[in-house]
């Protein structure tokens, strides 16, 4: 079976620390909780997590819901999203399955990344490579005012959200977002073939979240 492979990359700097970084480990719960009772998700979605402070790391590989564990979050440091992208280009070519000319591989990646500020680090150590995989859609979220979104477009031009603050409300509208998303994409490659290209073929965003 074709997986549909989904990566979070998620701002864990200290900047973060106190409600937003709850904010988080609360919208992941919710967002795990949610896919596991859709069984078009459970079937083809398989999840990993990707933070970043002063350095990147993945904390959950390419998981099957089903097993997946809610890892320990804590907000320190600086935004190394230079290394972060490069440590999800080199997590993508080692976990997704490529096509063969006997077999279907795995479906584009999904990522979605937030920031609540801007790298603390050369962000071309990534996003030279990043452009020269294949993707699915992948979302940027600008989670505040302090975060750059000309930087955002460099990644993903097409596909950057704003929340207004990085506070729990809007935070939990994100990753409900991001879950309804994932469901929806899961639905498409599951029942139709077919990836999802585009942010008008995802689930309305709700008021907390402005296309930008």
């Amino acid at each position: 079976m074709r997986r549909l492979p989904v990566y979070l990359v998620l701002d864990c700097s200290g900047s973060m620390s106190g409600e937003p970084i709850e904010a988080v480990k609360n919208g992941m719960q919710m967002l795990i909780s949610a896919l596991r009772r859709e069984p078009q998700a459970l079937e083809s979605a398989y999840l990993s997590v990707l933070t970043f402070d002063s350095n990147a790391r993945q904390i959950v590989p390419l998981t099957d819901l089903a097993t997946f564990q809610l890892p320990e979050i804590h907000a320190a440091g600086c935004t190394a999203m230079g290394e972060a992208l490069a440590l999800l280009c080199d997590c993508a070519k080692r976990e997704v399955v490529k096509s063969t000319p006997d077999q279907k591989g795995d479906w584009r990646p999904l990522v979605f990344l937030m920031t609540d500020g801007e790298p603390t680090d050369d962000l071309k150590k990534g996003l030279n490579t990043f452009r020269t995989l294949k993707w699915g859609i992948v979302v940027c979220c600008a989670a505040g005012q302090a975060a750059n979104i000309e930087n955002l477009k460099k990644i993903s031009p097409e596909c950057v959200v704003q929340l207004d603050v990085a506070d729990s409300k809007s935070l939990a509208a994100f990753f409900k977002w991001v879950s309804d998303s994932i469901s929806t994409s899961s639905k498409s490659v599951n029942e139709a073939k077919k990836e999802v290209t585009g942010l008008d073929q995802l689930p309305p965003p709700p008021p907390e979240i402005t296309i930008v």
